[in-house]
């Protein structure tokens, strides 16, 4: 990517210390009726502190005092600051109808920011919304500031037992990049964009999902992380929770079988109903008995050489398959994980990809990443979770707002991550 901004592969620079804390209010009435008297706004910190810990610093309980006030001239809006009184570190109050950086009131942008959930270009946000290209570019990019996984998830309990990870293939200014994506819970969980696919240029990708995890939870392990085959996934991975169980992709094997039997659809589908035979095994022993007999089954069969040698290579890898079932609720197959690499795709293929610096992105992933984690369901499936439901109200089993931005920017709240 060779830029003199990178950051060094082995030792992610960490982001500056947060300094805002986004705070729900019923209207901007309610804000300005709380703001303008002392004892209203300390009650109802008070309040939100008691009831949405997670939200505040966690020195908010040793005690705060009022800092006086910061006025933006541009959104005709005045907010109060406090000052912790143990470590004495200042905190500016942003209330949630409030874009970071005082850049825009929500309402005016959440409808124009929902659209870039189908990727639909700047320049088309600008012709319907009014503004420019590059408002709409930086609104959505500034997303990308805070930490996926402490503002996706709320507890430390929340934290996945069961990852799945792999690299997605794109372009930054027409040279190969990886984005390396890490996924649980329906939820993308790492998006980091890394100029190679070797295992240290990795580790730096995932070792972001590691830290913003740490913050949540020092002690965190996953049990289990599902890749692909590529190695140098596995040694990132491995390196970076050497005490996790590494489990390799079915879906993965079964695929490469596919593409040789491309020319011969009949030896596909007798192919096909024989692997997927021997993964729907319910126990261990039935597993390790169907893999057997399939290595039988082809070891004289005079199938396609191509073929045989797949389905062969998957009978080998019989110790990383079974590893699996002593770990009830891991996933096997990648599917959950690609369901979300589609979007990605999607997303990246109607930009035609990253342009600019390998900082904006690895911004721009982040930011497709937490509109993902928090943009509405659809009709059909809120049928099933609830009107407005998100995959950040799936996982977490509650909501801030209703208005799914207002909701991101009070789960973003310190950037989500509580000092």
């Amino acid at each position: 990517m060779g830029s003199s901004s990178e950051p060094n592969k082995t030792n992610p620079r960490r982001p500056r210390k947060p300094k805002s804390i986004c705070l729900p209010f019923c209207s901007e009435n309610h804000y300005h009726t709380c703001m303008t008297d002392r004892a209203s706004c300390r009650q109802y910190l008070l309040e939100e502190g008691q009831a949405h810990p997670e939200l505040f610093p966690a020195a908010l309980k040793e005690g705060f005092v009022f800092q006086g006030f910061v006025h933006s001239k541009k959104q005709a809006l005045t907010m109060r600051r406090i000052k912790l009184k143990g470590p004495g570190d200042v905190y500016q109050l942003r209330p949630s109808f409030m874009m970071p950086y005082m850049s825009g009131r929500t309402k005016e942008v959440e409808k124009a920011l929902f659209l870039r959930r189908w990727g639909v270009p700047f320049e088309a946000l600008a012709y319907v919304f009014g503004r420019n290209p590059m408002y709409w570019y930086r609104a959505y990019v500034s997303l990308g500031r805070a930490a996926i996984v402490g503002t996706t998830l709320k507890d430390p309990a929340r934290l996945p037992a069961h990852v799945l990870a792999d690299e997605k293939h794109t372009r930054l200014g027409g040279e190969k990049v990886y984005v390396a994506t890490t996924v649980a819970q329906e939820c993308i969980l790492g998006a980091e964009v890394v100029p190679q696919a070797d295992t240290p240029t990795l580790t730096y990708g995932y070792q972001v999902f590691r830290q913003e995890a740490g913050d949540l939870d020092p002690e965190y392990t996953p049990r289990t992380v599902t890749t692909d085959k590529w190695a140098a996934t596995r040694l990132a991975w491995k390196g970076l929770f050497p005490l996790s169980t590494l489990l390799l992709c079915f879906l993965h094997a079964v695929l490469k079988i596919k593409n040789r039997c491309r020319n011969d659809p009949p030896l596909w589908t007798q192919l096909r109903e024989k692997v997927w035979h021997v993964y729907g095994a319910p126990t261990l022993a039935a597993f390790a008995q169907r893999l057997r007999r399939l290595r039988e089954w082809a070891t004289p069969q005079p199938l396609l050489a191509s073929a045989k040698e797949k389905v062969l290579e998957l009978c080998d890898h019989a110790t990383d398959f079974k590893k699996a079932y002593a770990h009830p609720g891991a996933y096997r197959t990648s599917n959950a994980l690609e369901r979300l690499m589609n979007y990605q795709d999607r997303l990246l293929y109607a930009m035609q990809y990253f342009h600019g610096q390998p900082a904006s992105a690895s911004l721009y992933a982040r930011a497709m990443a937490l509109v993902w984690n928090f943009h509405p369901y659809d009709q059909r499936t809120q049928k099933k979770y609830g009107p407005r439901a998100s995959p950040f109200e799936r996982v977490n089993g509650f909501r801030y707002h209703d208005n799914w931005l207002e909701n991101m920017m009070i789960a973003a709240s310190m950037k989500g991550r509580r000092a």
